[in-house]
C-alpha cells in the first residue's frame, strides 16, 4: 500500500518552519561570534563628526537602505548611497568627517570596490559588514563585522535569504548599541516621528487636544438644573463644568449624574448646579502630556476631564474619545 501523500498545506507549513529555524540558527551563530570588532564599529560610528554613508548592491543594498533609515531615526545621521550612482557623481556627498558602512555577502562586490579609493583618499573610516573575511572589502575596511552564514534558506543555497537576515539583524544591533551609547531618549525619537502615533504619544500635550472658548460647557453654581442640562446638550460633551463666583472650578455634572439623579426620585424643579454637582472634581493642566491625561481618565473610569489654569479657572475640557481617536 502506498503511503498517503502529505497534504500540500502541511508541506508548505513545514517548509516555512524550516526556513525560520535556519535563519534563527544563523542569528544565534552570529551572536556567538560578536567580539571586540563590534564595539570598535559602534565607537567608530558614534565618533563621526559628519554622517554615516551606508551602501550595498542588490539585496544587500535594500538592507542597507533599511539600516540607514533605522540609524537616522535613532539619533545617528545616516544616508543610503547606491554604489552604482556613487560612481557616476553621487560620491560628491562624501566629505571628511563622514563614515561608511558597506554591506556585501561576498566582499568583492565590484561596485563597492570601485568607490573604495575615494573613501580612503578622504580618510573616511569604513565599517564592512561581510560574509567573507578574506575578501577585498574585508581586507581594506577599518572594522569588519562578520555576518557569514553556513547556508541560505532557499533549497539551492543561492538566493540571499539567511545572509540578508543576518545583515539586517546586525544593523539593528548597531542601532541599539548606538542608542545606548548616545543616551538616546524616547522624546528624541518622537522628534523624528512627528506624524506617527508614537510621536503623538510622546510629544502631544493637553492644550493641543482640549476644547476651549465657546465649546466649553460652563455653568454657574446658582444655575438651575434645566440650565445645566441645556448647556450639556448644546456643547455635546456629556458634562457641564460648574464655576463659583470667582470663575474657578468648583464641580462637574455629567450625564451619569443626571441618570442617577432621575432614578433617585428626588424632586428636580428647585435644584441648582451646586446641589447636584460632584465637588472637587479631578482636572488636568494644559501642559500635561496627552498620554498621561489618557492614563488618568482610564484609571478613574471617566470620559471627560476639565483643564484648569494655575489659578484653578477652567480653560478647556478633554474627552476620552478625542484622545483615543488620536491613537494615544
Amino acid at each position: 500500500m502506498q503511503p498517503a501523500a502529505v497534504p500540500e498545506h502541511r508541506a508548505l507549513q513545514a517548509l516555512a518552519k524550516e526556513t525560520l529555524r535556519l535563519e534563527a540558527h544563523a542569528l544565534l551563530q552570529i551572536a556567538d561570534r560578536i567580539d571586540a570588532s563590534f564595539a570598535k564599529a559602534v565607537q567608530c560610528i558614534a565618533s563621526l563628526k559628519g554622517k554615516l554613508i551606508v551602501s550595498g548592491m542588490g539585496k544587500s543594498g535594500l538592507i542597507a537602505q533599511k539600516i540607514a533609515a533605522t540609524l537616522a531615526s535613532t539619533g545617528t545621521p545616516a544616508v543610503f548611497m547606491h554604489p552604482s550612482e556613487a560612481a557616476h557623481g553621487d560620491l560628491g556627498m562624501v566629505q571628511q568627517g563622514d563614515g561608511a558602512l558597506f554591506l556585501s555577502k561576498s566582499g568583492i562586490t565590484e561596485e563597492l570596490i570601485v568607490i573604495l579609493p575615494v573613501f580612503k583618499k578622504l580618510s573616511v573610516p569604513i565599517v564592512a559588514m561581510v560574509g567573507n573575511l578574506r575578501s577585498t572589502l574585508a581586507m581594506r575596511a577599518d572594522v569588519v563585522l562578520d555576518v557569514s552564514v553556513s547556508k541560505e534558506a532557499d533549497p539551492f543555497d543561492l538566493a540571499p535569504t539567511t545572509s540578508t537576515t543576518a545583515m539586517l539583524a546586525m544593523g539593528d544591533a548597531l542601532a541599539v548599541a548606538l542608542m545606548r551609547l548616545k543616551n538616546f531618549s524616547p522624546e528624541r525619537f518622537a522628534q523624528f516621528h512627528p506624524s506617527g502615533a508614537l510621536g503623538r504619544r510622546l510629544t502631544m500635550r493637553v492644550e493641543e487636544v482640549m476644547a476651549t472658548g465657546d465649546r466649553l460647557p460652563l455653568v454657574a453654581e446658582n444655575a438651575s438644573l434645566r440650565e445645566v442640562i441645556l448647556e450639556m446638550t448644546a456643547k455635546r460633551f456629556g458634562a457641564a463644568l460648574v464655576v463659583n463666583s470667582k470663575q474657578k472650578l468648583s464641580g462637574i455634572f455629567t450625564d451619569g449624574d443626571l441618570r442617577r439623579l432621575m432614578l433617585s426620585g428626588v424632586p428636580l424643579d428647585a435644584l441648582k448646579a451646586s446641589d447636584v454637582m460632584s465637588r472637587n472634581p479631578k482636572f488636568t493642566t494644559p501642559d500635561t502630556m496627552a498620554k498621561a491625561c489618557l492614563e488618568t481618565m482610564e484609571q478613574h473610569r471617566i470620559t471627560q476631564l476639565p483643564v484648569c489654569d494655575a489659578s484653578g479657572k477652567p480653560i478647556g475640557i478633554v474627552h476620552l474619545h478625542d484622545l483615543v481617536s488620536l491613537g494615544l
